[in-house]
């Protein structure tokens, strides 16, 4: 017998599943909560439980820490309930008539970014459509069951092309096939688009965007939408890498100098070799060191989970509303 689930401050009843993630409820039944991961490592569904139980399921303990069960938080993604539950949660309304599909895709085209970065243009059928917000992802479906999810770099176009950035993962599966044995024309499926990492259209507040790595392929798609729409809002990228030759799309960022009217790029090399004569170390503390005082910022922050939580909780600690901080963790997959 299914349960009532009641969303606070909207006041949306809901039906849930025993067997059923409150956030597979919501997203069932068209609500749109914050997730990003869907696997209990990345923190970004955290929400209260306000009434009932829940089964908290298979949670990383530094992320739903023992404090957090006791204050009443939970991760939307994991749990399950075993009565009525009332929890609250912020709706995202901007991803709101976005559905959600399981599509096969061709692969277009295969670019070497990086010496360990490879580009997939994937190409969905001429008989179907994929509307998605900028900085969203997909996750690849493969053939045992496993997901691999990666970053859409580009803005929704009329010829049905998705661009993802692939970075070798020493014996991982998936991109092991990426960089050795993909080739133009195979045929992969995937389901998407998802999660709630896009830019708020809405807000007019300056934007601080960190990357670490491919960290880099969600935030190219979010400021080429920008551009697409007009938006000149000042911008602060923030991209590190571990080398030098890490850094690929150099052109696009010339371009983007030009094109926005209050644009800066702060690039940094945590291994810098003796040629490299700009920014070294890590883009936490130079962040913090340029903005003592963030308040002002909507934060766009993508990429490593240590830099991702570690720059969230900093921005916080300086004084930036948690309501203005959006982050996508590059968590690795629990699974296969």
């Amino acid at each position: 017998m299914p349960f009532r689930l009641r969303i606070e401050p909207s006041g949306h009843d809901l039906e849930i599943e025993a067997d059923e993630t409150i956030l597979e409820a919501a997203l069932r039944q068209g609500f749109n909560v914050p997730y990003s991961c869907r696997s209990g490592t990345c923190g970004t569904c955290k929400g209260r439980l306000l009434d009932g139980q829940v089964d908290y399921g298979d949670v990383d303990e530094t992320v739903l820490t023992p404090a957090d069960r006791e204050s009443g938080l939970a991760l939307f993604c994991q749990a399950m309930p075993v009565s009525d539950v009332t929890v609250e949660i912020k709706e995202v309304g901007a991803a709101k008539g976005i559905t959600i599909k399981t599509l096969p895709s061709r692969v277009h085209r295969i670019e070497d970014l990086a010496p360990d970065v490879r580009a997939l243009f994937l190409k969905i059928p001429a008989t179907e459509t994929l509307p998605f917000l900028p900085g969203q992802y997909i996750d690849i479906l493969l053939k045992d069951g496993a997901r691999r999810g990666f970053s859409l770099a580009n803005t929704p176009n009329a010829d049905g092309i998705l661009e993802l950035h692939i970075k070798r993962v020493p014996g991982g599966r998936f991109t092991s096939q990426v960089f050795e044995q993909m080739k133009e024309k195979d045929i992969l499926r995937f389901e998407g688009p998802l999660g709630t990492f896009f830019i708020r259209e809405e807000s007019t507040r300056p934007l601080l965007m960190a990357a670490t790595g491919t960290g880099f392929a969600p935030i190219k798609g979010m400021l080429q939408w920008l551009l697409e729409h007009g938006q000149q809002r000042p911008i602060q990228l923030y991209w590190g890498v571990r080398h030098p030759q890490d850094f690929y799309y150099e052109a696009l960022l010339q371009e983007w100098t030009q094109a926005f009217s209050d644009f800066t790029v702060h690039k940094i090399v945590s291994r810098p070799d003796a040629q490299w004569t700009g920014a070294r170390g890590y883009i936490t503390e130079h962040i913090l060191q340029d903005f003592p005082d963030p308040s002002e910022f909507d934060a766009y922050i993508c990429g490593h989970p240590d830099m991702v939580f570690s720059l969230a909780d900093r921005l916080r600690a300086a004084g930036l509303d948690a309501e203005h901080i959006f982050a996508d963790a590059f968590v690795f997959a629990k699974s296969k």
